[in-house]
């Protein structure tokens, strides 16, 4: 036979990572499979890949998908040996997936009906097991479901039937297969999915064990605790001769905070219109053209002091002149060089009216070697939806610089920092401005309290605030925060404003 001859009797069979345009083919297959249960939303299926993207395979048989499976990874250790499927998944959006975690947890494993011959489940717990051990994770942890237990429920109880599966003298086609590829059952749980009929809500509790796994030093130290050391700087502006003066009091500031071992320095909003001190021009739509002008140099400025010091600095914002449009952006320079930046979305009727600013259209969740951040400049978060939107994207610290000429305006931004940090359950920062410019119109005086705050829980402070400056003066405030600690409280908090959230009746989606 001629190659093209041979062609005509080949399979392509491909195992690869799920894409956005598998959606809709996972969707079908999951009805397929399991037509008793919800199907995958969209939303939920954008998260996985999201956060998780390595963890979502399929396996493709001449361009059509015959079966997908889908996981997360996880401290099992943080969770309840007893507890549900929709904890364990976050009601199927994996934003508890913790990339720092020891063990890979199975959310699903499904199979086409006409393909189960073919050693299709087989093939994606191959791949499972792979990228565990490429991962260098502990283990893989399954709920699996027990969907022949309903026709031996009366006959004898959860446990009884496992190990009756388990002595193969009773086929389930679930955990018996689960056993053919070298899990080993734990316990029974109780009430894990409230849907599934056919195991009667119970399910057992698996786990296959990475032989190659090497504990790492990193996950040991930050298993009890991921401390982050923030340096709050409430700026004082005053009048300055250069530019040069200006990069001499920010180095200052940035030298501090490396001196206690910062991992953020923190600068607040609109700090750099202390510039216009020294410029000659009194018309403020035209002074804030004439500040763009520095940008370049405060790039180079802030980008240069953050690997100097081995501090991520969050370059409070500079107004920037963007297609003969003017932008309030807060600048995120981390140690490592790399540079990240977010637009303000809100702008106040005086920011339109003395500089003519525009409000931005994206909002960012950033990665840094902290973990995940935001920054919401002064109003922004007067706006609860937004601080809603970069936590369920896996922000655990929000950066607020502002600036508030009188106490009224400074205490919008205060509540709300702190209302956002009890919602949300995360930690929010503030940095203000405190001083006068007598000679800049607009930025005349200023009143701040930076602070940096928690949720409300007996596991923080006791005001839930970690730090907080004095008013009106020029001074830094550092406190330590805990990311595993939070971690923990949203798991086992006195309250779960995060976790309880009612998604059932109402959601929060952006518009791109």
């Amino acid at each position: 036979m001629t190659s093209d001859q041979i062609s005509q009797f080949e399979k392509k069979m491909i195992v690869r990572n799920i894409e956005r345009r598998d959606f809709p083919a996972i969707i079908k297959l999951q009805n397929i499979c399991f037509p008793n249960m919800d199907p995958w939303k969209f939303d939920q299926l954008e998260s996985h890949l999201k956060l998780f993207p390595e963890g979502q395979i399929c396996i493709e048989l001449d361009g059509e998908i015959i079966g997908s499976c889908s996981s997360l990874i996880v401290n099992f250790e943080d969770y309840l040996e007893q507890h549900t499927y929709s904890e364990i998944t976050d009601d199927g959006y994996i934003r508890n997936h913790n990339p720092r975690g020891e063990n890979l947890y199975g959310m699903e494993v499904m199979v086409h009906p006409e393909y189960r011959r073919m050693k299709i489940g087989r093939r994606l717990y191959e791949a499972r097991k792979l990228l565990a051990e490429q991962m260098n994770l502990k283990s893989i942890i399954v709920g699996g479901r027990l969907p022949g237990y309903h026709s031996y429920s009366d006959k004898m109880s959860p446990r009884a039937y496992a190990e009756e599966v388990l002595q193969q003298n009773i086929y389930d086609p679930v955990l018996t297969f689960q056993m053919m590829n070298g899990f080993t059952l734990k316990r029974i749980i109780t009430n894990y999915l409230p849907d599934d009929q056919d195991s009667m809500h119970y399910a057992a509790l698996l786990e296959w064990n990475n032989i190659d796994y090497k504990p790492s030093i990193s996950k040991i130290h930050y298993k009890l605790s991921f401390p982050v050391r923030i340096c709050v700087v409430q700026y004082m502006m005053k009048k300055i001769d250069s530019f040069d003066e200006f990069a001499t009091q920010c180095e200052h500031y940035v030298d501090v905070a490396s001196d206690y071992k910062s991992d953020f320095a923190v600068f607040p909003e609109n700090f750099t219109m202390q510039l216009l001190s020294f410029l000659d021009e009194r018309s403020p739509s035209l002074a804030v053209r004439k500040l763009s002008t520095f940008t370049e140099a405060y790039m180079e400025l802030f980008s240069d002091l953050a690997v100097k010091y081995n501090v991520n600095i969050i370059g409070g914002s500079h107004f920037m002149e963007i297609n003969n449009r003017m932008y309030s952006v807060a600048h995120l320079f981390r140690r490592d060089g790399s540079i990240a930046q977010q637009y303000k979305l809100h702008i106040s009727p005086n920011e339109r009216k003395w500089w003519g600013i525009n409000g931005g259209n994206t909002l960012e969740v950033f990665e840094t070697d902290c973990g995940k951040i935001s920054i919401q400049l002064s109003g922004d978060i007067e706006y609860p939806e937004i601080s809603r939107m970069v936590a369920q994207e896996g922000a655990q610290i929000l950066f607020v610089p502002f600036c508030a000429e009188d106490r009224q305006t400074f205490l919008r931004v205060k509540y709300c920092a702190q209302a956002r940090a009890i919602e949300n359950q995360i930690y929010t920062v503030t940095a203000g401005t405190v001083g006068n410019l007598t000679h800049v119109d607009n930025v005349d005086i200023q009143y701040a309290q930076s602070g940096i705050y928690t949720p409300a829980d007996p596991l923080f402070p006791r005001d839930g605030i970690a730090g907080e400056c004095s008013e009106n003066t020029e001074t830094v405030i550092m406190a330590e925060v805990d990311i595993e600690t939070l971690q923990r409280y949203r798991k086992s908090g006195e309250v779960l404003n995060f976790r309880d959230r009612r998604t059932d009746i109402y959601q929060i989606s952006t518009k791109r």
